[in-house]
C-alpha cells in the first residue's frame, strides 16, 4: 500500500509520477498547516484488460447447425464470428482470424467438436470441450472452392463438395485429405456436353452408407456407389437445384428447385420424378403447369411414426405476392401452413428426437435463422406457436443510439424492474420448455447487481439485468407515446429538425437510488420520469417550452427568455441571482414569416394512461427561434434531492425545477461567464438551414470517412460553422465557434475560494475546456420546497483545462468519492401524512462531507478530452495534472470504484484504454485495445464500477470487457461449459424380418475405402494442413478443470480402449507442454466413431 502525503508532494520532497506534471509554487501553500494523508491502494497489478462476454444477435448471420444430442446451437456470420448457444445463460463467442464468411457448420454429434467451412476455402476443426473453444486443425484448399460439406453421423470422414463439381474426403481426426476423390466427369453421363455446376448437396442414403447422393446446381442428381466407384443412378431435371432431403427409409428423396417446385424421386426410378409439387403455385385450368414461383431455397423431409411426414421449406412464394414478408411453409398431410417472418430467412433446421437418419425422425421444432432474429417454432402444438426466446437477442429491435452501464446498483432495483416488466410480456407462446438446453452454467463469483440501459432510435429505452456476465431484458419504456404521431410523411409537421427517427434517445441521466430517469432526445426534447408501481391516468401532460438563444451582437439581449405554461414565481432579491424574464410569445411565426416559439414535436393533449413503471413527470422542449431550429442537447443531469434537471447545447444552458415546473436558468453560454469571458467572440447571424438527420450516424454499418474517424463526439454538434480544432487532431471547437455545454454535475462542495463550508451547486463544463460553478440556494424541504423559489446565482469561479470537459467528480479528505445528494425512492402515487412526507423529502447525501469539519477540504477531479486535473477546494489550486494524450483525444472518461478504491478510466480515440489513480493521477494501465473505427463505438463505450466496461461492437451486439485483474482471473470459472457427457441414444432396432431378409441399414467400412492404404495419398498441392493453436489459451482449464475430468470420463468409454493411466499422464502433461497437447488433442476430443462394428 502506497501512501501519498500531499504536503510533501507539493513541497517537491516526493516525486509523483514521471508523466505527471510538476506543481507550481502557488499550489504548495494549499495544504496550509494541516498535513493531509491519502492512502492510495490501487497499483498496476490490480489491472488487466480482457473481453468477457458478447451479448445480442449475431450480426449478419450466414450459417446454422445443431447438435441433437448435446442440444447446442451454432451460428456463423459473414464476418467469421461463431456464436454457440446452450441453455439460457450458456453462450459463447469465437472468431476466425481471417474474418472470412462462414458458409457452413457441421457438428461432430455428441463429440464436443465442430467443423466450420469458410468462404476463403478453409475448413477448421473447433474443440468445444473447453470453456473457450479453440481451433485444433485447419485445412486450406488451394485449387478448388468449397461449396458444400457433409459429415455422416458417427463418421470421421467429411465429404467436401467444390465449385468444380468434385468431392474430396477429409479425415476429421488428422484433418488430412484422403486420396479418394469423386470427379464430376465420372459422376455425370459421359454423353453430357456441359458441366453440371457446383456441388450443392451431399448426403449418404440413410439405409446404405455406401451410396452417396450428390446434387449439382444445374439440376443433375447422382447416386454414387462408394465401393464400386461409379454412379448407380442419375436423375436429371431441367430446373436448378437448391437443396435435397432424404426420406428416412432411403427409398425416396425430395429436391427443391429455382422455379418454386419440389420433385419427389423414387431411388430406383431415375427417368422422371414420382411427384412434382408447386406449394405456392396457382393451379390453372385445362391441366396446364402452374405459374412459376420464386426459388425454394431449402427443403427438409421429416417422418413421424404416428402420422404423415412433414415437408418444411423456405421460399417458393408466387411472384405476384409483392411486398409479402418472407415465409416458412410447413406441409403436413393435407394441411399447409404459411408462417410469415419479420426478416428474410438465412437458414432453418428441423429439430428431431433422434440423431439417426435411418429412424423415424419425429420432428418437434424448427429453428429459423433470420437476418435479424432467431425464431423457434413448436411443431407439436396446433397453430405452430413460437417458443419464447430466452436469449438477449432483441438489443437491436430498434437501433441502439446510446447506452449506460451501472454496476453495484441498489439490490431492490432488479426485482422492481422485473415486476413491472413482466406485465409487458406477450402472450400466446408455446407452453413447452426451450429446446436448446445443452451445456452447464459457470460458477457465479460476482453477486452484485448490474444494470445496462439502452436508448433506441424509436424513442424506446430498455433496462437489462446484466449481473454475473448474463443479460436479460427487465423492462421497456416507450418515450414516444407522449407525442402526437403523424400518420404519413405528408402529415409531418414542418418543425421537424431530423429527417427520420425524431424520438431517438441521445442522452440518458439516471439516479439508481431515487430511480429518477431523465432522457434527452434528438428533437431537442427532455423528459423526466418517476418510477411507480401504480397505474395512473394523467389528464394533462406537464410541459415546458424553453427558448434558448445564441445572440451576442444584440446588447439588449436579456439574461434569458422563456415561454412558461405556468406562472413563474419571483426568484428573490439577491442582486447576484439570475432572474429569468418572461417574454410574451409573439406567435408561432415572426413578422418575417419565420417559424418562432414552436417546438419540434407536439405533445398529446388527451389523457394519457401510464402503466406501472416509469411515468412522465415533465416534458421540456426547446423551441424554434426566429426561423432557426433548436440545437440538439449535448449534456444532461438530474438531481432528485434538489428536484432539478439541467441541460445544455451549443446555444447555452437551461435549468428547470421539475417539482415547481418552472425554468430557473436560461442563458447563452457566453452569458455564463459574465464579465469574465476569456474569449474574443465575433457576432453571428442566425443560421436558417435545416439540420442533417440526428447526428446519430452509423445506425447501419458502413465505411468510415477518415474525417469522422478523428472527430470528437463532444464537438460533433451538427453545425456547419464548426471548423477544425486548435490541435493536430480534431478535439474541440475553434474559439470563434459556438461553445457547447459538454458536462454537468450537481454536487455539494465549495463554490468559491472564500467558502468555509460546502453548499449545493452545479458544475458546468464546456467544449472549450472551461469549468464554471453555479450556486444553488434551495428552500427548506416539505411544503416550503413547493412554495418558495430556488435561487440560482453565478459563483464567479472559472477553471480551465485543455480540450472539451467530459467528466467531473469530487473526493473527500480521505480520497473517497463524494456521490451527489439523492432522495430515496418512495411510491409517489400513494398519499402520505404530513409528518411522513416532511421526513421523506429530506435529501439523503451519502457524502462524507456532511460530517466534515469546516477546515477540511475536498478535491475536484476533472477529465477533459486531453488532460485530467485534481483541484483542491476551496483553494482551487491544481495539485495534480496528467496530460492523457497529445495526438488523440479521450472519448469517454469515468471515475469508478474498484477494489474498495477509486480511479479514473479513459478510452481514447486511438484505441487505448487507460486508468489513473486518484487523487495523484498515477498511470496504472495503458493498453491498446480498439481503434475508433466508427461513431457507434464512441457513442456507446462506457466504464462502470468493479472494473466493468462495454460498447456496441456491431449494430446488434454488446461486447463486455473487464479491466480488473481479479475478474480476469475468475473469468474461467464464471464462463459456462458447452460440452457435457451425454450417452448417445441407442441405434434403431432393425427388427427380425429386416435382419432375416435384408433391407435394414447397411454399414460401410469407410476406413477401408478412404484410408491411405486403399486410396493412396492426396495431392499435396490440393490442400494445405495448418495446425491450430490447439486451444492453448484454455488448455489449463480444459486439462485441470471440470472439462478435463469430463473428457477423461468420456474417453474411458472409448471403443478403442485407451489405457486410463496413460491418458491421465498425458492430461497432466497438457498443462506444461503445448506440443503434447497437439499430439493427443483428437484423443481428448473425438470418441471413436465406428461403434457399430462391434454391434453385429
Amino acid at each position: 500500500m502506497r501512501k501519498f502525503n500531499i504536503r510533501k508532494v507539493l513541497d517537491g520532497l516526493t516525486a509523483v509520477s514521471a508523466v505527471a506534471s510538476a506543481s507550481s509554487a502557488a499550489q504548495q501553500q494549499q495544504a496550509g498547516n494541516r498535513e493531509t494523508e491519502i492512502q492510495e491502494t490501487l497499483q498496476s497489478e490490480h489491472f488487466q484488460l480482457c473481453k468477457t462476454v458478447r451479448h445480442g444477435f449475431p450480426y449478419q448471420p450466414s450459417a446454422l447447425a445443431f447438435d441433437p444430442v448435446q442440444k447446442i446451437l451454432a451460428i456463423g456470420t459473414q464476418t467469421g464470428a461463431l456464436r454457440l448457444f446452450g441453455r439460457p445463460g450458456v453462450e459463447c463467442y469465437c472468431q476466425h482470424d481471417s474474418g472470412a464468411a462462414v458458409i457452413q457448420l457441421q457438428f461432430l454429434i455428441n463429440e464436443g467438436a465442430l467443423v466450420s467451412a469458410l468462404a476463403d476455402d478453409t475448413l477448421h476443426l473447433w474443440n468445444l470441450r473447453q470453456k473457450r473453444p479453440a481451433i485444433l486443425h485447419s485445412l486450406k484448399f488451394n485449387r478448388e472452392r468449397i461449396t458444400f460439406c457433409h459429415l455422416p453421423f458417427q463418421s470421421k470422414w467429411l465429404y467436401v463438395g467444390t465449385e468444380r463439381g468434385n468431392i474430396h474426403i477429409v479425415n476429421v481426426e488428422s484433418f488430412t485429405l484422403s486420396g479418394y476423390v469423386i470427379m464430376w466427369n465420372k459422376a455425370i453421363e459421359l454423353s453430357s456436353k456441359s458441366h453440371p455446376g457446383p456441388v450443392v448437396h451431399i448426403s449418404d442414403n440413410p439405409m446404405d452408407e455406401g451410396k452417396l447422393l450428390i446434387g449439382f446446381e444445374s439440376g443433375t442428381v447422382v447416386l454414387w456407389d462408394l465401393k464400386s466407384k461409379k454412379a448407380d443412378y442419375r436423375y436429371t431435371h431441367d430446373e436448378a437445384i437448391h437443396s435435397v432431403a432424404w426420406h428416412h427409409e432411403g427409398k425416396q428423396f425430395i429436391c427443391s428447385h429455382s422455379d418454386g417446385t419440389l420433385t419427389i424421386w423414387n431411388v430406383k426410378s431415375p427417368t422422371k420424378p414420382f411427384q412434382t409439387i408447386t406449394p405456392h403455385g396457382k393451379q390453372l385450368k385445362d391441366g396446364k403447369k402452374p405459374e412459376p414461383c420464386k426459388p425454394i431455397l431449402k427443403v427438409e423431409y421429416k417422418t413421424t411414426r404416428a402420422g404423415e411426414p412433414f415437408i418444411i421449406l423456405s421460399g417458393g412464394l408466387s411472384y405476384d405476392t409483392v411486398g409479402r414478408r418472407p415465409c416458412l411453409t410447413v406441409m403436413h398431410g393435407k394441411s399447409t401452413a404459411v408462417l410469415e417472418m419479420d426478416y428474410s430467412i438465412v437458414d432453418f433446421l428441423t429439430l428431431c428426437e433422434t440423431p439417426y437418419p435411418n429412424d423415424f425422425q419425429e420432428p418437434y421444432a424448427v429453428v429459423v435463422l433470420l437476418e435479424k432474429d432467431l425464431v423457434l417454432i413448436d411443431l407439436a402444438q396446433n397453430g405452430y406457436p413460437i417458443f419464447e426466446n430466452p436469449y438477449p437477442l432483441t438489443i437491436h429491435e430498434s437501433p441502439v443510439t446510446c447506452c449506460e452501464y451501472f454496476a453495484d446498483c441498489p439490490a431492490d432495483l432488479i426485482p422492481a424492474f422485473y415486476s413491472v416488466g413482466v406485465q409487458q410480456k406477450r402472450q400466446g407462446y408455446s407452453k413447452k420448455e426451450w429446446p436448446i438446453s445443452g451445456g452447464n452454467w459457470g460458477l457465479i463469483t460476482r453477486s452484485y447487481p448490474e444494470i445496462i440501459i439502452t436508448g433506441h432510435a424509436d424513442g424506446s429505452i430498455k433496462f437489462w439485468d446484466a449481473s454475473a456476465i448474463t443479460l436479460q431484458v427487465l423492462y421497456k419504456l416507450k418515450t414516444a407515446k407522449v407525442f402526437e404521431k403523424s400518420r404519413n410523411k405528408d402529415d409531418r409537421p414542418n418543425t421537424d429538425i431530423v429527417d427520420e427517427d425524431p424520438y431517438a434517445i441521445q442522452i440518458i441521466s439516471w439516479c439508481p437510488e431515487s430511480r429518477m430517469l431523465c432522457i434527452a432526445g434528438v428533437s431537442a426534447h427532455v423528459i423526466i420520469y418517476r418510477f411507480s408501481k401504480q397505474e395512473v391516468t394523467t389528464e394533462v401532460i406537464p410541459m415546458l417550452e424553453v427558448r434558448l438563444l445564441y445572440e451576442i451582437n444584440d446588447v439588449e439581449t436579456p439574461d434569458g427568455e422563456q415561454v412558461p405554461p405556468v406562472p413563474t414565481p419571483g426568484t428573490g432579491s439577491n442582486p447576484q441571482s439570475i432572474v429569468p424574464q418572461s417574454h410574451p410569445s409573439t406567435s408561432s411565426s415572426s413578422s418575417d414569416g419565420l417559424r418562432d416559439n414552436v417546438p419540434c414535436l407536439k405533445v398529446k393533449n388527451s389523457p394519457l394512461k401510464q402503466s406501472p413503471g416509469y411515468q412522465i413527470e415533465l416534458v421540456i422542449q426547446l423551441v424554434w427561434v426566429s426561423g432557426e431550429p433548436p440545437q440538439q442537447i449535448t449534456s444532461l443531469a438530474v438531481n432528485s434531492a434538489y428536484g432539478l434537471v439541467v441541460f445544455g447545447n451549443c446555444n447555452g444552458i437551461a435549468m428547470v425545477d421539475y417539482l415547481q415546473k418552472t425554468v430557473l436558468l436560461n442563458l447563452g453560454t457566453i452569458e455564463l461567464y459574465g464579465s469574465n469571458d476569456p474569449y474574443r467572440r465575433e457576432p453571428r447571424s442566425p443560421r436558417k438551414t435545416r439540420q442533417p438527420s440526428g447526428g446519430l450516424c452509423d445506425i447501419n454499418e458502413g465505411t468510415v470517412v477518415p474525417e469522422d474517424r478523428c472527430k470528437s463526439p463532444t464537438s460533433d454538434v451538427k453545425d456547419n460553422s464548426f471548423s477544425r480544432s486548435r490541435s493536430s487532431s480534431v478535439t474541440s471547437i475553434d474559439k470563434e465557434s459556438r461553445e457547447a455545454i459538454s458536462a454537468l454535475h450537481f454536487c455539494e462542495t465549495f463554490t468559491r475560494k472564500a467558502d468555509t463550508s460546502p453548499s449545493p451547486c452545479l458544475w458546468v463544463g464546456t467544449t472549450l475546456g472551461t469549468v464554471l460553478v453555479i450556486v444553488l440556494n434551495l428552500p427548506p424541504g416539505g411544503e416550503q420546497r413547493l412554495l418558495q423559489p430556488v435561487i440560482v446565482s453565478p459563483s464567479g469561479t472559472i477553471l480551465r483545462l485543455k480540450g472539451a470537459i467530459l467528466r467531473m467528480a469530487f473526493l473527500d479528505t480521505t480520497g473517497s468519492l463524494v456521490p451527489p445528494a439523492h432522495e430515496p425512492w418512495r411510491e409517489h402515487n400513494v398519499p402520505e401524512d404530513k409528518d411522513e412526507k416532511a421526513k421523506k423529502r429530506r435529501p439523503v447525501s451519502v457524502s462524507p462531507s456532511s460530517s466534515q469539519e469546516i477546515s477540511e477540504n475536498q478535491y475536484a477531479v476533472i477529465c477533459s478530452e486531453k488532460q485530467a486535473k485534481v483541484i483542491s477546494l476551496p483553494s482551487q489550486n491544481c495539485i495534480y495534472k496528467q496530460n492523457i494524450t497529445e495526438t488523440s483525444f479521450v472519448l469517454r472518461g469515468d471515475i469508478v470504484s474498484l477494489s474498495n478504491s477509486i480511479c479514473l478510466a479513459c478510452f481514447c480515440a486511438n484505441g487505448h484504454i487507460m486508468t489513473f489513480s486518484l487523487p495523484s493521477l498515477r498511470p496504472l494501465l495503458d493498453v491498446y485495445y480498439l481503434p475508433l473505427t466508427n461513431m457507434r463505438i464512441a457513442r456507446t463505450f462506457c466504464f462502470t464500477n468493479n472494473g466493468q466496461a462495454l460498447y456496441l461492437v456491431s449494430p446488434t451486439e454488446i461486447q463486455r470487457l473487464t479491466y480488473s485483474q481479479e475478474t480476469c482471473e475468475n473469468l474461467q470459472e464464471m464462463l459456462g461449459e458447452l460440452f457435457t457427457p451425454v450417452e448417445t441414444p441407442e441405434a434403431p432396432n432393425r427388427g427380425f424380418f429386416k435382419g432375416l431378409f435384408g433391407g435394414g441399414a447397411q454399414s460401410l467400412d469407410r476406413e477401408e475405402l478412404f484410408g491411405e492404404s486403399a486410396s493412396g495419398k492426396a495431392s499435396r498441392s490440393l490442400a494445405q494442413h495448418i495446425p491450430g493453436p490447439g486451444g492453448i489459451e484454455g488448455v489449463k482449464g480444459a486439462a485441470s478443470g471440470v472439462v478435463g475430468e469430463l473428457a477423461r470420463a468420456r474417453l474411458a468409454l472409448d471403443e478403442r480402449g485407451q489405457k486410463l493411466g496413460e491418458l491421465e499422464e498425458k492430461t497432466a502433461a497438457m498443462l506444461y507442454s503445448a506440443d503434447s497437447f497437439s499430439k493427443h488433442a483428437h484423443e481428448m476430443m473425438l470418441k471413436y466413431k465406428d461403434k457399430k462394428w462391434y454391434q453385429f
